[in-house]
């Protein structure tokens, strides 16, 4: 069936949930309610009275004015009518909320990038550990979401295995400054989002030691060889992880101060140690929580990671020095050996 005809087949999606008042789920609901209603969801009441009554969050994106027409709630039943749910909660928080919801067809579309610490799983994969009938797609990109709520041009890959669910979609949650694209390659997207929070760590070493920009070129060609060996490991296809979700996210976290991740790493090359940030930092960096389990995953699939156990060196507190020579010590390969 060509693309024309799926897209004519999209479900129209009314009104949109979106779980999350963080930046990027207030973000996203600023998107949502270009095109019909959106309720934003969230358990904090003093956001929720803010952006009802002040129309801003205060919290995270204190000096955008949002819409109007957007509905906040701190009750879940407020969301029974809602046709899809956009699910921008932080990984690690991602299970407790979905637990929270009830067990129906109405599509998820995950908004977070990571994997859970605990128990191994990509967001799709605890999703679906949980709802196994219900529609489950990934929302993933280049996306700062304060540049997102200022609406700067975005691009992003919604995916979703459902044609129907994915045009529908994207249909409805393009606007002229953010556009979607279309795929069904789900694990592919949300490898490529987990893995790139931490390569952003290393970048952020890299710029924190004064390494060089040479350097932080390598880190980002060889990280994504890395990522593209354990996304083809768990059954992604090597077209997704060079497009948005991939390569484009990659670039984008490795290269600027508003990545939290990059930032973390930043602060390791300047010499602060793990505890010194995990006491003064109140925000989420994923790539923390991520790099271990991405090293475990990745020695049980038998696939060469060696940026990704580099970082988890440094969070074990290795120095940055003997973590450096190993990694340039290593055995010298042909440059495309054991991609696919």
């Amino acid at each position: 069936m060509s693309s024309e005809k799926k897209r004519e087949e999209a479900k129209i999606f009314p009104h949109i949930g979106i779980l999350g008042t963080g930046a990027w789920g207030t973000a996203l609901a600023m998107v949502a309610s270009h095109n019909g209603p959106a309720t934003l969801w969230g358990r904090r009441h003093n956001v929720v009275c803010a952006i009802n009554e002040r129309h801003i969050n205060p919290d995270y994106l204190p000096d955008i004015s949002l819409p109007k027409s957007l509905h906040a709630t701190d009750k879940l039943e407020d969301l029974k009518n809602v046709s899809a749910f956009l699910v921008a909660i932080p990984a690690q928080k991602m299970r407790s909320v979905l637990n929270l919801l009830p067990d129906d067809d109405r599509p998820l579309i995950l908004c977070a990038k990571g994997i859970e610490a605990h128990s191994g799983l990509l967001m799709s994969q605890l999703a679906a550990e949980i709802f196994p009938n219900r529609p489950i797609g990934l929302l993933s990109g280049p996306t700062f979401a304060s540049e997102v709520a200022r609406n700067l041009p975005t691009a992003v890959t919604l995916a979703a295995k459902e044609a129907s669910i994915r045009y529908g979609l994207m249909e409805r949650l393009a606007i002229p400054t953010f556009r979607p694209y279309a795929s069904c390659d789900v694990i592919g997207a949300d490898v490529g989002g987990a893995i790139k929070n931490v390569l952003a760590i290393a970048c952020g070493v890299v710029a924190g030691a004064e390494l060089g920009h040479n350097a932080r070129a390598a880190i980002i060609s060889r990280g994504f060889a890395e990522m593209t060996r354990l996304g083809i490991a768990l059954g992604a296809k090597q077209e997704t992880l060079t497009g948005l979700s991939g390569l484009g996210d990659l670039v984008l976290t490795c290269s600027s101060d508003l990545s939290r991740n990059f930032t973390f790493g930043k602060k390791l090359g300047q010499g602060y140690s793990f505890e010194e940030q995990q006491k003064i930092k109140a925000v989420t960096t994923e790539g923390v929580f991520t790099a271990p389990v991405l090293e475990r995953l990745a020695a049980r699939l038998k696939v060469e990671m060696p940026l990704i156990s580099a970082i988890c060196a440094l969070i074990r507190g290795e120095s940055l020095k003997s973590v450096v020579d190993a990694v340039l010590n290593r055995p010298l390969q042909d440059e495309y050996y054991a991609i696919a």
